[in-house]
């Protein structure tokens, strides 16, 4: 079970600088009834972050109700690509709210007819069918509705459903099937035999991945993929879809470019419904709009949340016509599809993202600050065992020195220390030992630098 945060009240040194105030105790004194009360009336699993009085939030700034503020290294869980309280999106909704109109279950409203033109306008052909919902576990689940009934159009046997190891699509019961993380399965006993996973292409597990390796190949990386598949019991005649994250959520790696494209052809030759989960990566989150735009190739369903509104609850899968057409009037609906607030948000923070080019100036920002930073991070600090990342979407995995044996306790020590100089990020990942720098798309590089030097300063406290 991973750490809960302390809630011990404790000195720190005070903070004052444009992007960081910590004025009191850490936690706040004032604060403990409050975290008290949510830990005695919310279940074990809603403590797991650090603990924030959330006040207000403003672009890449966090504030609770006692005079501190946080940089947000988080993006509440890569939810605010436009920044938190982006002006378009708070007018957008507010409009909305004006017409005192807060839901219309599949009856036909202005916002969603405004936003499902937007996505469908944003993405590349063949993804111009858009099904709103309102989670990335939602979204997931439609995947696989659709593409093993889309399989069973060609063969009544074509309902495998291949994902990878270590993969994350949500936590609702065909979701969490899908995902890579047998720890996460056990309760649910009789898994399915035809959702299986293979090694993600992974290059901190695997040398045959790691493209910086001299004897790296393309196609020796798409070889091991298709022998993994045939242990794992997977048949190519009998597989629906193949469906992975854009990048590892618990890694943050992208696929290898050259393994992608072989992905797509052979989803291509076999009639295979490719998809990709754009949940944490969608909406220039990596540098790019999208991150199979990395790849140059083009999914059949891709599947949007998070940063598709910048705040509010709603997710997207968008893909081929033939795909998302199979099922007739109201066979595939759900209640809060297209909600008019929720609309509204996307279509102010979809506008703010592309009108302001935030996935280009990420991917800048990345290269030019983030990357060489962590580059001489890991080369000073033994306990980093790897890094990757692209745009504003990094991962750092800490491990015991000399090892590849992951130190879940230590990357917690570190997020803890960060909050207490004013840093913000979400609790480890990636079985606990992955420290993920997500802040939002509108940082100012000053601030960027800002946060790794105290990301670094926290790893020196973590060591003393």
């Amino acid at each position: 079970m991973a750490k809960q945060f302390n809630l011990e009240p404790r000195n720190v040194a005070p903070v004052s600088t444009q992007y960081r105030r910590i004025a009191t105790e850490i936690p706040p004194r004032a604060s403990l009834s409050m975290l008290r009360q949510l830990r005695a009336n919310e279940p074990v699993s809603m403590s797991g972050q650090p603990p924030v009085v959330w006040k207000s939030a403003r672009n890449t700034s966090i504030y609770d109700p006692y005079g501190n503020m946080w940089l947000d290294f988080s993006s509440g869980v890569v939810v605010a690509n436009s920044g938190h309280g982006n002006p378009d999106v708070i007018a957008a909704m507010r409009k909305q709210l004006d017409e005192s109109m807060l839901h219309s279950y599949c009856f036909p409203n202005l916002p969603r007819a405004e936003l499902v033109e937007l996505i469908a306008e944003s993405c590349p052909a063949p993804l111009k069918k858009v099904f709103l919902l309102s989670t990335g576990s939602e979204a997931a689940e439609a995947a696989i509705k659709l593409s093993r009934t889309y399989g069973k159009t060609k063969h009544p046997d074509k309902i495998q459903i291949v994902t990878f190891d270590d993969g994350f699509h949500g936590r609702t019961l065909g979701s969490l099937m899908a995902g890579g993380t047998p720890a996460t399965k056990k309760w649910v006993t009789n898994l399915d035999p035809d959702m299986i996973q293979v090694p993600f292409p992974n290059a901190f597990k695997y040398d045959w991945a790691d493209e910086s390796n001299p004897d790296y190949s393309d196609e020796k990386c798409f070889e091991m993929f298709l022998q993994y598949l045939k242990e794992r019991g997977g048949q190519v005649d009998r597989i629906a879809a193949i469906m992975g994250e854009t990048f590892q959520g618990g890694w943050v790696q992208l696929m290898p470019k050259g393994f992608a494209q072989r992905l797509r052809q052979f989803t291509e030759e076999n009639d295979i419904v490719l998809v990709f989960d754009e949940i944490q990566a969608g909406w220039g989150r990596t540098g790019r709009r999208f991150g199979f735009d990395h790849y140059g190739i083009v999914p059949d369903i891709a599947l949007f949340g998070k940063g598709l509104s910048g705040s509010m609850p709603i997710s997207a899968v968008v893909g081929r016509e033939d795909i998302m057409n199979l099922y007739g009037p109201n066979a595939m609906t759900s209640t809060h599809s297209g909600n008019p607030i929720a609309s509204a948000a996307a279509i102010g923070n979809i506008r703010s993202i592309l009108r302001n080019e935030l996935p280009q100036k990420a991917l800048a920002l990345g290269e030019k600050v983030v990357r060489p930073t962590l580059r001489r991070l890991k080369e000073e600090f033994p306990q980093i065992g790897f890094f990757a990342g692209s745009g504003m979407a990094w991962g750092i995995v800490f491990v015991k020195p000399g090892t590849k044996e992951i130190d879940p306790d230590f990357a917690h020590n570190i997020v803890e220390k960060a909050f207490e100089k004013g840093l913000l990020f979400f609790a480890p990942v990636g079985a606990g030992a992955t420290i993920k720098i997500t802040p939002p798309l509108t940082i100012e590089e000053a601030a960027l630098r800002e946060g790794l030097t105290v990301f670094e300063e926290a790893i020196r406290d973590a060591l003393a």
